[in-house]
């Protein structure tokens, strides 16, 4: 089918959830996609954060074709290897002690939020003096499920499903006295992401995490670190709390787990898994046998190939060009992340859509969030080279751009002299 086609048959058949760019692609390799016409594209958006080891890498391919040969599922009422030996590779690299793997991020987090309520409960039975409350943070995004939905602070994501998942209480981000007026032995847990990904690139500060983890132990409450987007090496680490040296209770996994195909996980300790028996939770698809083989072969490609140094040195790099940036063009109001989870701040949600329509046009894909933002979540195998290619275009771009937008700024203002 042609692009035409293929839009025209979606106007009539599919929910209308996103709004699409007009392109159709076809196949992969590296770090580029093809689209029909046979264009290259440079991608620093990796399906979302999702392509971990870009597209048509050898390792994934391998494994899909031998798993598949073999046993692609049986459900979760019986044994097959991939799920323990995931777990030991993924609990190991987390520093946790148990495993329940899911289709997708947002169940992984319905999981922890489950989890916390459950492991509560069994507090109180045990004489525990302790609530139900989730202090999640302001600006998070959690999913798309309804607890997701309810611990996620963009109204727009909670308001049209109202009444949501109740007793969430919202904390402004990296405040620690608001967290500290608002923990008490209400609290079953405080739920936040290391770094915020859909809230723009914002890394928790340390004073605020080690905060977290201190009142939650006086507790018994649990931390939950959601690690969807952040977690699985995008930082330089296995999960970006490890950059803090501070151990959750609880995280989350999902987007680069199995390279592509559909895989999250929640993990936690020994402790919080005291709350859980058979028939509490459970999924149908989740840790089948292909998911797991093909994690396992990323898993495996990341420790074999040092590809942690590869994402940390190359983004060192990345965030230096991005500096530079910001030094020359006054429109770039903030350069913030760490390793291949990068965001460059505008000073116009105007002058961001322009930016990110030009890099479309010069083949190079991004995309915005928070409306000023320009996010990047690359494949972890991009080079210093492809990076260059990309930062000189948004140095082009904004050579061009931002005077104009400035412009058009100052002919929109009011003389009030």
């Amino acid at each position: 089918m042609t692009l035409e086609e293929i839009q025209a048959a979606e106007a009539k058949l599919l929910l209308s959830t996103y709004e699409r760019n007009p392109i159709h692609f076809v196949s992969g390799e590296g770090v580029y996609l093809v689209d029909e016409k046979g264009e290259r594209y440079l991608d620093l958006l990796s399906g979302i954060g999702v392509n971990a080891l870009g597209y048509a890498h050898p390792v994934i391919e391998k494994a899909i074709v031998e798993q598949s040969r073999k046993l692609i599922h049986t459900s979760n009422l019986f044994f097959h290897e991939g799920q323990a030996e995931l777990a030991l590779r993924l609990t190991q690299a987390s520093g946790m002690d148990r495993a329940f793997f899911s289709n997708s991020g947002t169940e992984a987090w319905e999981a922890a939020l489950k989890l916390a309520r459950a492991h509560a409960g069994l507090l109180r039975s045990e004489g525990r003096t302790i609530g139900t409350k989730f202090l999640a943070l302001e600006h998070s995004f959690h999913g798309r499920t309804m607890g997701s939905v309810a611990t996620t602070h963009k109204a727009k994501y909670r308001e049209p499903f109202e009444p949501v998942m109740g007793n969430v209480e919202f904390v402004a981000f990296n405040n620690v006295a608001d967290l500290t007026e608002k923990f008490s032995t209400d609290v079953c847990a405080i739920v936040l992401e290391a770094i915020q990904g859909e809230g723009g690139i914002r890394p928790v500060s340390r004073e605020f995490l080690e905060v977290a983890r201190a009142l939650t132990q006086s507790t018994g409450a649990l931390l939950i670190v959601d690690e969807i987007q952040a977690g699985f090496g995008r930082t330089g680490k296995w999960f970006a709390y490890q950059n803090y040296s501070v151990q959750p209770d609880v995280t989350t996994v999902a987007k680069p787990l199995a390279g592509g195909l559909p895989l999250g996980a929640m993990f936690c300790t020994e402790e919080a898994a005291r709350a859980i028996h058979p028939g509490m939770h459970g999924t149908t698809f989740g840790g089948g046998p292909l998911a797991c083989a093909v994690a396992i072969a990323v898993f495996d490609e990341i420790e074999k190939t040092g590809m942690l140094e590869h994402i940390t040195e190359v983004g060192a790099h990345f965030q230096r060009r991005l500096n530079e940036l910001q030094a020359k063009h006054p429109a770039i109001t903030e350069v913030r992340g760490k390793g291949l989870m990068l965001a460059a701040e505008l000073d116009s949600a105007e002058l961001a859509k322009a930016v990110l329509a030009d890099l479309l046009e010069r083949k190079i894909l991004i995309n915005r969030t928070s409306e000023t933002v320009l996010r990047f979540l690359p494949p972890y195998i991009l080079n210093k080279e492809q990076v260059d290619v990309a930062v000189d275009a948004i140095d082009e771009i904004l050579t061009e751009r931002a005077p104009q937008a400035a412009g058009a700024a100052n002919e929109g203002g009011t003389n009030v002299g």
